[in-house]
């Protein structure tokens, strides 16, 4: 049984949380670069001391118990502390150190990432030592990243509120309907009534929307996505309609592959959201973040050029 901090090796919680993250040992060996008899040694090596089964794993599969799942939770935090205070420890003489986790969905629109990137070179004016992880991630994924610890700030669209995060809109992206070159409506793409797309069938997000509006019954929903590249490959093939951001779509109609039903009319705009833990839970460089991105998209939304926000955080 475990008895003290110093009888847990840290590469041992490394490790577990490795596989538990991969989802089995076989996927997690060629992150550790580890043999599969010198994981699994280790991970009972691991629950010897803890006294307690982490994993069930074998020719069934991998699954984690109860147990596991609250201690994964456990190392995230011991992890985090750790890195903390190993940048602390690196950078006393600095106001801002440590790792910010950021997670981003996909295909956010260019002008969007550009506030994002100044709100980077904001931050990075300031009197600072930070390490930034940035992933990018489905929606439903960023937020149980949230609430597990793996990410401090997300930035997206989301479909429900959780009462644990804080959610702040940065700017709305439109969404247009398209039809694909071998679609049956490709031809008369551009005024099509709501009416005339009912009977058709249509690739629609894994995740709610609430801004989207399907002109159909749940019954002509023939294929589900939880990314962008994937709706995409549906709507190309001719065979589904379905929604996509504009900005995104638009090579794809400049080269005739696809094109939007009406504009007018088949469209929504979708609220892009910073999400974070609550105020009062946030480490201080995750504020200063927080701050600089507020003012990027407010100065920068503005007349005013993206580059004109350099320079202006004090040191």
């Amino acid at each position: 049984m475990l008895r003290a901090l110093f009888d847990l090796d840290l590469r041992l919680v490394r490790l577990f949380l490795a596989v538990a993250d991969a989802g089995g040992v076989t996927i997690a060996q060629a992150k550790l670069n580890i043999s599969q008899p010198t994981i699994s040694t280790q991970l009972s090596t691991l629950e010897t001391r803890l006294g307690y089964r982490l994993c069930e794993r074998g020719r069934s599969g991998f699954r984690l118990t109860e147990q596991g799942e609250r201690f994964r939770a456990l190392c995230r935090t011991l992890l985090t502390t750790v890195d903390e205070f190993s940048a602390a420890a690196r950078n006393m003489d600095k106001a801002l150190a440590g790792t910010l986790k950021i997670g981003l969905v996909d295909h956010t629109p260019i002008s969007q990432n550009a506030r994002i990137s100044d709100a980077i070179a904001l931050f990075r004016q300031r009197d600072e030592a930070v390490h930034f992880s940035i992933s990018v991630k489905s929606p439903a994924e960023l937020e149980q990243d949230l609430l597990s610890g793996a990410i401090e700030i997300a930035i997206g669209y989301f479909g429900q509120r959780v009462p644990a995060l804080d959610y702040t809109p940065l700017f709305n992206e439109c969404q247009l309907a398209y039809c694909g070159h071998g679609h049956p409506l490709f031809g008369r793409a551009g005024k099509l009534e709501p009416a005339e797309v009912t009977d058709f069938d249509w690739a629609w997000r894994s995740y709610p929307l609430p801004e989207a509006k399907l002109p159909a019954t749940s019954g002509r929903v023939t294929a589900q996505a939880d990314n962008m590249d994937a709706v995409l490959l549906l709507v190309l093939s001719g065979c589904h309609l379905g929604y996509l951001p504009e900005h995104f779509a638009a090579p794809y109609v400049a080269q005739g592959l696809l094109a939007a039903l009406n504009p007018q009319q088949l469209g929504y705009e979708v609220t892009f959201l910073m999400v974070t833990q609550k105020q009062t839970k946030r480490r201080p460089i995750v504020d200063a973040f927080v701050e600089d991105l507020k003012q990027a998209h407010q100065v920068i939304g503005s007349d005013r050029p993206a580059s004109s926000l350099r320079g202006q955080v004090e040191q």
